[in-house]
């Protein structure tokens, strides 16, 4: 059973940031980190909608399913087109980007807020959707499991 403290799961601050005084810690990963993991960056400076469409499946497999996505989430989720029809039809699907930045920002208890969430992905798409997916794949790896 668990007690008070005791994290189930996987680790949501594997790279070991400090906390402020609020119990928030900044991201693992920079914004124009994005550079470091290049293939993630390129795949969402092309594909966007894909990169979406994972991140936030595998978000919600390790909120529901409290373990990794064994698939690394789908490319053809409902997330993914509704990222691609929103981009395609009026260039909106930083939205989407910025409601899924939040839900990280909450699981992850890192600093920030809507306006910042707003601003990383309006203005540079790629690396909001690469450093998304940097933390989520840093809780996947602290199961032990490769991803």
């Amino acid at each position: 059973m668990p007690t008070v403290g005791m994290q189930i799961g996987g680790n949501r601050n594997a790279a070991n940031k400090p906390l402020d005084s609020n119990g928030k810690r900044e991201w693992s990963n920079g914004l124009c980190g994005c550079f470091s993991a290049c293939g993630t960056c390129c795949y969402a400076f092309w594909c966007p909608c894909i990169v979406h469409g994972k991140n936030k499946q595998r978000l919600r497999h390790l909120a529901e399913q409290n373990s990794p996505d064994p698939e690394g989430g789908s490319c053809c989720s409902g997330s993914c087109w509704a990222h691609c029809l929103l981009t395609g039809c009026v260039g909106a699907g930083f939205i989407l980007q910025c409601l899924n930045r939040g839900e990280v920002r909450s699981r992850y208890g890192i600093e920030g807020g809507s306006c910042g969430d707003f601003c990383s992905s309006c203005c540079c798409a790629p690396c909001d959707l690469t450093q998304v997916s940097r933390e989520i794949e840093l809780e996947e790896k602290s199961f032990g499991q490769r991803y």
